[in-house]
């Protein structure tokens, strides 16, 4: 049995690094949901035992922060502080400071991805009106997005699970994170101005519609006051309860949810329609898969092997290394899943999520943020293939992890 097990758990990770798997129409979720139904189908673990192996506390902290990023999207309020933005009379790189900034605050409080897909259509089309390249502008989204979502344990779905699992204190984390987030938003900034070298109206980076079809038009979203109001409201009363509250964070969560669903305009399925479920279901499928090779014991087991070679994972050194590479190998959600049995330090936790999430900048394919900004570009004919990227990723990943990792050693 404990062979079975470990094949469908390499099969489930072979489908989180490739994408999907060779010869069928699965992504991720499908992947990680087939695996999770293959060890209930052998009895690797009972139906009862795979509901107890998902960490329900997370789920509904991650569906309730969706309920609230779906508000301030429908409210208009994304679509209404870009164009607040680009209106702005500012030098090229003074107002690249200020789309990192924002970006950044509010990927700390709402979902890093529901900025990215809100904001990067709006932002394409604000610097086509201003006559700006509008390559570094989007690359800054991606990346600055990335970064700002590691500054809380709100920002991004693997920081919610590590807040919770380790149960981590919401201000305690974020005055460790804020520090090596704040220089690595700069960094991020320094190195972008220094790539472009002036050159902001480049037109190079765009590249014309095949047979002159024509640019999708952005849908726009009217700006409601009242509607978006409501969701600044509700977060902002659910950030001071986290900080001042002795309430478990998934219940203030889930009932500021459901004050935002009690709607007489915003419609419900609307609302749920904006939940991303597959990653709900991704969650929980993972949460299966990794419980039953646990249980074997197998990973008790390779984890002392490595000890053997002088590899402790619990060790600051050795679970920064892991963090980064299974981050850009299997993506950031399902690394910090397997690595969390293995931490024990009283900064272990802001360890794993600085380094899981600041991995995500080094190529496309390392963050949904990146793979919605890059697409949002092509449906305008704006290409930004894994060169253009990497330009910008590798030393902004490289740049924020060093500054994080000289953090960490001193407070370590």
């Amino acid at each position: 049995m404990a062979t079975t097990i470990l094949i469908i758990f390499f099969i489930v990770y072979l489908g989180m690094i490739l994408g999907g798997l060779p010869f069928l129409q699965l992504d991720r979720t499908g992947v990680a949901l087939l695996g999770a139904i293959a060890l209930i189908s052998i009895n690797a673990l009972s139906l009862e035992e795979a509901v107890a192996a998902i960490h329900l506390p997370t789920l509904i902290l991650l569906f309730a922060f969706m309920v609230v990023s779906a508000q301030m999207r429908l409210g208009g309020f994304y679509d209404w502080i870009t164009r607040k933005l680009a209106g702005l009379s500012l030098s090229p790189s003074g107002l690249l400071a200020v789309l990192i900034v924002v970006t950044a605050a509010l990927s700390a409080v709402f979902s890093n991805d529901i900025v990215c897909l809100a904001i990067a259509p709006v932002l394409i089309d604000a610097c086509k009106k201003r006559q700006l390249a509008p390559v570094p502008f989007l690359l800054a989204l991606a990346c600055a997005a990335n970064i700002g979502s590691a500054a809380t344990l709100i920002g991004n779905p693997q920081n919610m699970l590590i807040g919770q699992t380790l149960q981590l204190p919401f201000d305690g984390y974020f005055l460790e994170a804020v520090i090596p987030v704040g220089l690595g938003l700069l960094t991020s900034w320094g190195l972008i101005v220094w790539q472009t070298g002036g050159r902001w109206r480049e037109a190079d980076d765009v590249v014309a519609n095949a047979a002159g079809a024509p640019e999708p038009q952005t849908e726009k979203v009217p700006f409601d006051a009242w509607q978006t109001t409501k969701g600044l409201v509700i977060a902002v009363v659910l950030l001071v309860a986290f900080l001042v509250a002795p309430w478990p964070r998934e219940h203030m969560a889930l009932i500021g949810a459901g004050v935002l669903l009690m709607s007489r305009q915003l419609h419900s399925r609307k609302m749920l329609g904006l939940v991303d479920w597959e990653l709900l279901v991704l969650f929980m499928s993972l949460f299966v898969v990794n419980h039953a090779l646990q249980r074997t014991g197998i990973t008790a087991h390779a984890i002392n092997y490595l000890a053997t070679l002088g590899v402790r994972l619990d060790q600051p050194s050795s679970l920064f290394v892991a963090t980064f590479l299974l981050s850009n190998l299997v993506s950031n959600v399902p690394a910090v899943m397997l690595l969390l049995p293995v931490v024990h330090h009283e900064m272990g936790g802001v360890l794993l999520a600085l380094v899981s999430t600041l991995s995500g900048n080094l190529l496309i394919v390392g963050s949904i943020a990146n793979i919605i900004v890059v697409d949002a570009a092509a449906r305008r004919g704006i290409a930004i293939d894994w060169r253009r990227h990497a330009r910008v990723g590798l030393p902004v990943t490289l740049t924020t992890l060093a500054v994080s990792g000289a953090y960490l050693a001193l407070r370590f």
